[in-house]
């Protein structure tokens, strides 16, 4: 998410190449980035998509957002004539996948996804009015549990991504987006924004995968799975790092454009809102993949947080989780 008044939006379009292209430790199947425009899409008049996509690439502009995906990895899907767009998007996600529900061979189970306002999901009991979301998602959830507690379409693809994110789109407010957040079980880092609301990135770390928030010294801010890419990205480009903090489990913030009484003129990316929430994961979820490219050190200082409580298989065909 960048500042608006950084004096070097190159650099930091340099920073989040760098941090795609060191995402592949974490996944190779299909690797994708979102350009937002920074325009609200209003809930009901999305206008229609138009681009090219085939089985293996696809350059798709949607509402308020162009969408590059491709199987393979993220060095390879990334091109260089998208970097003038990039330097002038407000907000960029990117994301590397190593399948773990769906196939790896459709680019509808790739990401980042975009899941429109009539795929959304009924957390509130009728159904939203919502200009719908663009999305990513690193871990593994129970797709059925969570579809049976919350009401939505048919998804378009296959994986456990999906209706996380038809659900999300589905919220009215930040009670609604905790609510959803605590009935996920697995392991789940999200990164989502609002298509009405552009101007604000929502970021939640669940049980175990990990999400780590950085802040360079021009304000602009990024996301990773891992802290030691930010250390990386400082030998490799001109950023510098004010802080990068791992996120809690169990931890949901909304980040957005807002400046102090002092700096009203020159707003930067702020926390807006946060929240704390109790997260689940099941028995075989604490698996050293999870730290998959983490320093011993920093693998260490993680494990020594987490404070998820565990879910077991409940008996009988429910297929519904208990908490052990």
């Amino acid at each position: 998410m960048r500042s608006p008044h950084a004096d070097h939006p190159d650099w930091a379009s340099d920073a989040f190449v760098t941090l795609g292209t060191l995402a592949e430790e974490r996944g190779t199947d299909s690797a994708g980035a979102a350009l937002l425009t920074g325009r609200p899409v209003v809930a009901g008049q999305e206008a229609h998509a138009n681009g090219h996509a085939d089985d293996r690439r696809s350059d798709v502009s949607h509402d308020g957002v162009r969408v590059i995906k491709g199987r393979g990895r993220f060095s390879a899907v990334w091109r260089p004539d998208l970097v003038p767009l990039l330097d002038h998007a407000p907000v960029a996600l990117g994301h590397t996948r190593w399948a773990t529900q769906g196939s790896p061979f459709t680019l509808d189970n790739a990401s980042p996804l975009v899941v429109p306002g009539a795929a959304a999901g009924w957390v509130g009991g009728e159904p939203p009015a919502s200009a719908g979301v663009i999305a990513s998602h690193n871990g593994d959830i129970e797709a059925g549990a969570l579809r049976a507690r919350f009401p939505m379409p048919p998804a378009t693809g296959t994986t456990d991504s999906e209706p996380v994110f038809q659900a999300l789109a589905g919220c009215r407010d930040g009670d609604d987006v905790v609510t959803v957040l605590a009935s996920l079980v697995g392991r789940a880092a999200l990164a989502w924004v609002d298509r009405d609301r552009p101007d604000r990135v929502h970021l939640a770390r669940a049980a175990l995968s990990p999400l780590v928030v950085a802040v360079d010294h021009e304000q602009n801010l990024y996301w990773a799975s891992n802290p030691r890419w930010f250390r990386d990205v400082e030998r490799h480009t001109r950023v510098r790092f004010a802080s990068a903090v791992m996120l809690r489990e169990g931890t949901y913030l909304q980040i957005g454009l807002a400046g102090a009484a002092a700096e009203w003129f020159q707003p930067r990316p702020r926390v807006l809102a946060r929240a704390g929430f109790v997260p689940t994961a099941r028995s075989w979820d604490v698996d050293d993949r999870v730290w998959t490219g983490f320093t011993d050190a920093d693998a260490a200082a993680d494990r020594a947080t987490l404070c998820h409580r565990v879910a077991e298989t409940a008996t009988g065909d429910t297929g519904e989780f208990a908490v052990a």
